[in-house]
C-alpha cells in the first residue's frame, strides 16, 4: 500500500500544471529526486516494482521531451511584444482586416458574452492570386494585454488550433486577391473563461509564421455600469477635452479589495492607441465604485471625421475629384485643408470607421476592387517635424509608414497615395506627439468638447481562485445620447 501511495503522489505531481509552466531541466530534476526518494525506502529490492517505477518515469520523461515543447509553444507568441499584444498586420500582402460580431457587423468592438452562442467573424484579403493555408489560435491575456498564467486547456475546450477554410478569389477586379473568413468560437474550439484574448493567424501550421494579430474580449457580466460624458471639469481643458465619469454597482457580486483587484479601461471610438487603462476607483460607497476624476479620465474631443466614398469606381463619388485607370484603378480625392483654426461644425460621421461595400458588383466581398487613393492636405508650411499621417480604422488606428504623407514645399501640399478597398471611409490627419506614441490632431483637425464620440468602458476583476483578470462589466456610451 505504501508503494502505491508514493507512486500515486509522484504521478499526481508529475501531471500537475507545474509541468506545463517550468523548464524541462527542472522537471528532470524533480524526477530524479522522486526516484532517489523511492530508492531510499528500499523499494529497489523488489525488481518487479522497480521496473514499474522505471517505466513510469521513462514515460513521463518521454512526455516531457515530446509534448512539453508544444505546450510551451502554445503560450510563446513567437514575435516581439509590440507586435503581439496590439492589433497588427505582419504580412505586407494582407489588407482590409475586419474582426466583428457576426450578429452586429457594424459594431467595431469585438466583444462576445461567455457561455453564449455569439460568434466573431474575421475577414481579410491577401493580395495574391493563389490560395494559402492559414490556421489560428487564441491566447488569453490579462487586463494589460500580456499573456495570462492560464494554459490553453484552462480557457479553451476542444482543439487549440483552427483552420481557415472559407476562401474566395476576387472576380472582375484589376487587383487580384483572395479573401479569407472564419467564425469563432465554434463547436471545435469553445472559450471557457472571460477576459482579454489575442487571435493569432499564421500559415502552414507554423506559429512563427504570423500574418496578423487581433484583440477581442469575452465578458461574463456581473456588474452594472453607468456613465456620463461632459466637458472637462478642469478649466484648462474645458473647450478641448471630454471627461468620462462612471460608476460601477457591485452589490450582488463579492469584491473583497476593489482598490487592488479591480481595473477599468476606457476607449474612445475603439481607438486602442489612445485608451486609458488601469483606472482605480477614487471612492467606494455602499457597494458602488466611483470613477469621478478631473484628469485621469480625459480625452481630447477631436473633430468630426473627414470622409470619402469609393463604393463605386465608375460613377460620381462624394469628395472624389477624379478617377482613372492605369495598371490599377485610381481615385483622386479633393484637396483637404487644416481645420485647427475653424470653429466646430457638426456633421454626421462613422467615428473613424469604414463600411466595406461596393456598388459596382453583385458580391460585396469578391467583387470589391482595390484603388490607389490619392490624398492631399494643403499647408503653407510643415505642420509638424514628426510628420503627418492619414489616420483612422483604415490605418488600423496606427501611425504606419505607409500612411505617412510627404510635404512638397513648392506646392504647399502634403501628399500620399494608399491602396484601399472599395468602401465608405472616415479618416483624419494626425501628427505623433513628442513621445512618438500618441496621435495628436491639435494642428490639423482641432479639438472640441462638442464633438460626437463613442466610448466603451471595460471593468476587470482579478479572479482569486485562478489568478487571472476576468471581464465582468461593460458599457457603450455615445456623447450625443449619454446612454447606450
Amino acid at each position: 500500500m505504501f508503494f502505491y501511495s508514493v507512486l500515486g503522489l509522484c504521478t499526481q505531481y508529475l501531471s500537475s500544471k507545474y509541468i506545463y509552466k517550468h523548464s524541462l531541466i527542472i522537471q528532470a530534476r524533480q524526477l530524479k529526486i522522486a526516484y532517489t526518494a523511492i530508492n531510499k525506502i528500499g523499494l529497489y529490492t523488489n525488481w518487479l516494482l522497480f521496473c514499474v517505477i522505471l517505466f513510469e518515469m521513462l514515460k513521463r520523461l518521454l512526455y516531457l521531451f515530446i509534448f512539453l515543447p508544444f505546450i510551451a509553444q502554445s503560450q510563446d507568441l513567437g514575435v516581439d511584444d509590440r507586435i503581439v499584444y496590439t492589433n497588427q498586420i505582419i504580412d505586407p500582402n494582407v489588407e482590409t482586416v475586419l474582426l466583428t460580431k457576426v450578429s452586429e457587423p457594424s459594431d467595431p468592438v469585438p466583444l462576445i458574452n461567455l457561455q453564449s452562442k455569439e460568434q466573431l467573424q474575421l475577414t481579410f484579403d491577401v493580395l495574391k492570386s493563389t490560395h494559402e493555408f492559414f490556421q489560428y489560435t487564441l491566447i488569453h491575456c490579462n487586463a494589460n494585454w500580456e499573456p495570462s498564467d492560464l494554459t490553453q486547456n484552462e480557457y479553451l475546450s476542444g482543439t487549440y488550433q483552427g483552420n481557415i477554410t472559407d476562401i474566395k478569389s476576387s472576380t472582375n477586379t484589376y487587383q487580384k486577391y483572395v479573401s479569407y473568413k472564419c467564425l469563432f468560437p465554434n463547436s471545435d474550439m469553445a472559450i471557457t473563461r472571460s477576459g482579454n484574448y489575442i487571435l493569432k493567424v499564421y500559415r502552414d501550421f507554423d506559429q512563427e509564421a504570423l500574418i496578423l494579430v487581433r484583440r477581442f474580449m469575452v465578458i461574463d457580466s456581473k456588474l452594472i455600469v453607468t456613465a456620463q460624458v461632459n466637458s472637462a471639469t478642469d478649466v484648462r481643458f474645458r473647450f478641448s477635452k471630454q471627461e468620462v465619469d462612471f460608476w460601477v454597482d457591485y452589490k450582488n457580486y463579492l469584491i473583497p479589495n476593489p482598490f487592488i483587484d479591480v481595473k477599468a479601461t476606457v476607449i474612445q471610438n475603439y481607438n486602442l492607441s489612445t485608451s486609458i487603462t488601469n483606472l482605480k476607483p477614487n471612492f467606494v460607497n455602499n457597494g458602488q465604485l466611483v470613477y469621478n476624476y478631473e484628469e485621469g479620465n480625459l480625452f481630447y474631443g477631436g473633430n468630426e471625421y473627414r470622409f470619402f466614398d469609393i463604393r463605386s469606381l465608375r460613377f460620381f463619388s462624394m469628395n472624389v475629384a477624379d478617377k482613372f485607370i492605369d495598371s490599377m484603378k485610381n481615385a483622386v480625392l479633393k484637396p483637404d485643408q487644416t481645420r485647427a483654426h475653424l470653429a466646430y461644425y457638426n456633421q454626421f460621421d462613422y467615428n473613424g470607421r469604414r463600411a466595406i461595400q461596393n456598388k459596382d458588383g453583385l458580391k460585396i466581398v469578391e467583387d470589391g476592387d482595390y484603388a490607389l487613393v490619392h490624398f492631399f492636405l494643403k499647408a503653407d508650411h510643415e505642420i509638424s517635424p514628426n510628420g503627418v499621417y492619414i489616420y483612422g480604422e483604415l490605418s488600423d488606428w496606427q501611425m504606419k509608414e505607409k500612411f505617412r504623407m510627404k510635404y512638397d514645399a513648392a506646392k504647399g501640399m502634403y501628399y500620399k497615395a494608399v491602396k484601399l478597398k472599395q468602401s465608405h471611409y472616415n479618416y483624419e490627419y494626425v501628427s505623433p506627439s513628442d513621445s512618438g506614441n500618441v496621435p495628436e490632431h491639435t494642428f490639423t483637425e482641432g479639438d472640441h468638447f462638442e464633438t460626437e464620440n463613442d466610448y466603451d468602458v471595460f471593468i476587470y476583476h482579478k479572479n482569486q481562485s485562478y489568478n487571472y483578470d476576468e471581464l465582468i462589466g461593460y458599457l457603450h456610451l455615445n456623447t450625443n445620447t449619454n446612454k447606450k
